[in-house]
Parts: structure tokens; sequence; C-alpha cells
């Protein structure tokens, strides 16, 4: 009896071993899918800003050695002692944030940092794809605490965009949550089928559905050797890709890569810990997320956050619409003061 029970046990491992196998070898994302008409995001505004004036990268040292990279805005006359982190949304890199950094650091907001996440922008040691995951948080961690070298940061505002929200997000319900003193969150991702989500975030995502899953089953038994391959496509416009920034753009993300740069799959349980003030800001317009369901979705776990909707703006254009600027500049001396 015991041996006919075992024959049939493994035979039911070695059954779900293959539909396992089936789906990470059969279901892949595209490698570059294009937005399909009324679909996708509006990149028209991010690859015409005037880039001139943007700062030269500077290097910080990660705790496995790699050297990556952020930009630098220093607040204007001398400006408060506060320093703001913005943390770039899926496919793109930290030249996103030049118009909004410009205008914070100018108007003595604080000095704005903008980092291109590892496996981002220009000439990355591997695009899309991370060592482990929460590398993405460990990489933050060590450039919160390269900034905090010399004691002159000031209070650590740390915010993002899209899934650079979500990596915020998940950075707060984590080890390292209390590295920041505040968070910015710009039409923050939560997770696929949260309340504030459109199917296939507005048809900007274009996951394998059937590899995720079955990846997310091995992990669960500890298996890690496939978290290499590439899970989800970005529907980038082919403007973007012929244009100037093209070979910076990042049309696909490993396992690890996609489970780093969001929150955990439990998202209550980040949303609980994210227990710092906080400003959540989104467009009436934006194709990827629905703005007025980001409060009824995230206040039920904590009381810690100022929303705002912002009327006539897109997921794109949350990142620099004069609103956005003018909302944060009212928010910050009132939840953040800055050191003198």
């Amino acid at each position: 009896m015991l041996a006919k029970l075992a024959t049939s046990a493994l035979v039911t491992l070695a059954a779900g071993v293959a539909i396992l196998a089936g789906l990470v070898a059969f279901s892949r994302p595209p490698e570059r899918p294009q937005p399909t008409q009324g679909s996708g995001l509006d990149f028209a505004a991010a690859i015409t800003v005037d880039l001139s004036a943007l700062p030269e990268r500077q290097d910080y040292r990660a705790r496995d050695g790699a050297s990556l990279h952020y930009r630098r805005y220093a607040a204007a006359n001398g400006g408060s002692a506060r320093t703001i982190i913005l943390v770039h949304g899926s496919g793109w890199h930290g030249m996103q944030f030049h118009a909004l950094a410009t205008a914070l650091a100018a108007n003595g907001h604080g000095t704005v940092i903008a980092p291109d996440l590892r496996g981002h922008g220009q000439n990355p040691a591997r695009r899309g794809d991370v060592d482990h995951i929460g590398q993405l948080e460990e990489d933050l961690f060590d450039l919160i605490a390269h900034l905090k070298e010399g004691g002159k940061a000031g209070p650590v505002v740390l915010g993002g965009h899209s899934s650079g929200g979500g990596l915020v997000v998940r950075f707060a319900g984590g080890r390292y949550g209390g590295e920041a003193d505040a968070f910015l969150l710009l039409a923050p991702f939560l997770k696929y089928n949260a309340p504030t989500t459109r199917p296939d975030s507005g048809g900007w995502a274009r996951p394998a559905t059937g590899r995720i899953v079955a990846l997310g089953l091995l992990n669960a038994l500890g298996i890690t050797a496939f978290n290499h391959l590439p899970v989800i496509g970005f529907a980038m416009p082919q403007a973007v890709l012929d244009g100037p920034l093209g070979d910076t753009a990042t049309t696909r993300y490993t396992y690890r890569m996609n489970v780093s740069f969001a929150p955990r799959s439990d998202y209550a349980s980040d949303l609980a810990r994210l227990d710092r003030p906080f400003l959540l800001l989104a467009g009436d317009r934006d194709e990827a997320f629905i703005a007025d369901r980001y409060e009824p979705t995230i206040k039920p776990h904590t009381p810690a956050g100022t929303y705002r909707v912002l009327p006539g703006v897109n997921h794109l254009g949350v990142v620099d619409a004069a609103a956005t600027i003018d909302a944060i500049g009212a928010w910050l001396p009132e939840w953040v003061p800055a050191e003198s």
C-alpha cells in the first residue's frame, strides 16, 4: 500500500514538474511589443524634453562592487538641506525626471537625485536584469548611504513613478524602509490585479503569464535557477526606439527584475508599513492606472498619505506637470521640514 502511494506521489510530482517546465519553456513575452491603436502610453513629451542642461552622471558603488549611476540636481541658492530621490518607471531611466528635478532644485525644495536603476539606462551590465530578487532595494539603500556620507543629506524623501513608485512601496515595506523620512508616489504600480490597475497597465505591459505563474511556484519550492528568463515585454513606441534615446530603452524584464521592481505579492503588507508621510499624485487621464481608486485602496492600510488627483494629466505627464511641481512644493514644508 505504501509503495503504491509513493509511486502515485512520484507520478503526480513528475507530472507537475513537466507542466511547470512546459510553461517556462513555451510561455514567452514578446521581445519588442508595439502599442496597438488606442492603447499604450504617450511618450511624446518624454522624448522631446530639452536635455541640454542634463547633469553628468555620477557613480556610487553598490555592495556587490557594481558601479551604478545617478544624476544630481543641487538645490539653488543654498536651498533646504533635504534630499529627494526619484526612481524611474519600467523601461525608462533617470532622465525621465530632468524637468521635475530641475524645477524642484531651482525652487530650493531640495537636492534631487535621479538614479538609473541597475539594468537600465545607458549601457547597463545586463539590460532588464538583476542578480537576485530584492537587489533593487539593496541598491537604493546603498545609494542613500552614499548620499548620507558627510552628514549633509538632511531628511530623505524617496519617490518613484509607476513601477518606480511600486519599488518605493516595496522599499518602505522591507528591511530598509526606515532609511527614508517620507515618500513620494507618482501614479504607483501596486499589482496587476489591484483596483488601481487597468488591464495590462493600459496596454503597456505584455506579460508571459504562464511563465510567471510557473516561476512563482518554482520559487516557492526554493528553485531559482530559471529566474533569469524574460517574463514581460513593454510596448515602447517605435518613435522612442528609433529616436536619440532609443538605445537607452529597456523593452523586457527577467523574472527576478520584474518581481524586484514591484511591491510584494501581498502588497497590502507593504502598504501597512508605509507609516511615514507620503504624497500620492495621479492624473485623471492616466492610461495605465485609475487615479481616483488609489485613496480607497491604500487608506485602509495606512493613514499616512496625502492624495491628489490632477485634472487633465496622463500617466507620463504626471512626472513634470505644473500641478505636480506645485503639489510637491506645498507638501514638502508641511510634512518634511528641512534641516537648517
